[in-house]
């Protein structure tokens, strides 16, 4: 299958060569994984992938089930786990996810998750399957330091969208309330969520890796790399391991990339080009990383970037929906040749190739919007370059 053509010379998936590296070393581990114990950096993360994902429930099943990586990474891993800002797109399903591997591990773990829950049916969820709820605004520092002091602690919280207009509220909420969690969770492991979008723009010859220095574009970004900061001077003042991970994008039938560009060409609207190319990973994939970086957390901090090996060009993957879809395809301009893009090589080495491919997510996708799945009207507004979130 072909994605990337970028100004028409290449017209396949495209890795870097570290990141051809990182496949490479990723394979020689699980075969060493396969000839002895699992350990808490074993690769093997891969899980039974259905050919179709046809409802909501196949869809929630398959995001919250655990590969036995993640299993042997959650038994040997000491403490609790503290799950903040757990109630948003990705929050509910990771808090599912483990809670499914640590029953899976046979030890004894409390999973505590906080948020302001706006959404009862959330919270629901997330008690159905044990995990300890948990409301709280994470701006109110007298209010943290109620929390558990739990061992293990993902940090998931944040604000991006409606940031025009409302510039000190994004601030606030990615830089007072890392401030808040670094003071009251100094004796334990962070990861704290991040973005891509810390780096400057580049073109798929030149992607960030984690050596390349922070450009962040606009007062989102900017406010990502203050959050990165806050929790870096907290890890080098107080010896926290730290583990930082910069996410883009995410993929969940219900919303992301493809989701965006599908929903497009399904209502026959011009898909926005401006963004040439893009990274991706399957949410489910995201999230069992995200909980085996508590092995990966260090002082000073790790920086990890997360998302899948291939880079997608934004037109390519377009024409294949149109082909799926069966319907005419059709941009609102030129490509751009800049994009948020990240080299994953690191993560990949580390936690091996996703299980799911792009295209297999391109297919589901494209099944999703033609049966009528439901959608969390959330656009990712990946097509923008120039940091107005």
């Amino acid at each position: 299958m072909r994605y990337l053509d970028t100004r028409q010379r290449q017209k396949s998936v495209r890795m870097t060569q570290r990141q051809t590296r990182g496949l490479r070393l990723a394979y020689k581990l699980q075969v060493q994984c396969r000839q002895s114990t699992p350990s808490l950096d074993s690769p093997t993360t891969t899980v039974a992938v259905p050919d179709l994902i046809e409802t909501e429930t196949q869809l929630d099943a398959f995001l919250t089930q655990p590969s036995d990586a993640l299993v042997e990474c959650l038994r040997h891993l000491n403490g609790d786990l503290i799950i903040l800002g757990i109630a948003g797109k990705m929050g509910v399903s990771l808090g599912q996810l483990a809670a499914a591997a640590i029953e899976k591990s046979g030890v004894q773990k409390n999973i505590y998750g906080v948020a302001r829950f706006s959404d009862a049916a959330a919270r629901e969820r997330l008690e159905s399957v044990g995990v300890r709820t948990i409301k709280c605004d994470l701006l109110d520092r007298a209010a943290v330091a109620e929390l558990p002091k739990a061992s293990n602690v993902l940090f998931m919280a944040g604000r991006k969208f409606g940031t025009g207009g409302e510039e000190s509220l994004t601030w606030a909420m990615n830089t007072m309330v890392p401030a808040n969690v670094a003071d009251h969770f100094r004796n334990s492991k962070i990861v704290a969520f991040s973005t891509g979008c810390v780096y400057p723009l580049a073109d798929v010859d030149h992607m960030p890796d984690e050596t390349t220095a922070p450009a962040p574009i606009g007062e989102y970004a900017q406010s990502c790399l203050g959050r990165e900061r806050i929790f870096e001077y907290g890890s080098n003042r107080w010896g926290t391991p730290l583990c930082l991970y910069r996410l883009n994008y995410a993929i969940d039938l219900r919303y992301g990339v493809l989701h965006d560009i599908a929903t497009k060409i399904w209502h026959d609207q011009p898909v926005d080009n401006s963004a040439g190319a893009f990274n991706m990973i399957w949410q489910g994939d995201a999230n069992q990383q995200a909980l085996m970086c508590l092995g990966h957390c260090t002082s000073p901090a790790t920086i990890l970037n997360i998302t899948g090996p291939e880079t997608l060009s934004t037109e390519a993957v377009a024409r294949q929906f149109g082909k799926l879809l069966d319907k005419p395809v059709r941009f609102t301009t030129t490509a751009g040749n800049v994009s948020y893009l990240s080299d994953s090589a690191k993560a990949t080495a580390l936690f091996g190739v996703p299980s799911v491919t792009a295209e297999q997510l391109i297919r589901w996708q494209a099944n999703w919007i033609k049966i009528g799945g439901r959608s969390l009207g959330k656009p990712t507004h990946f097509e923008i370059n120039d940091g107005a979130f």
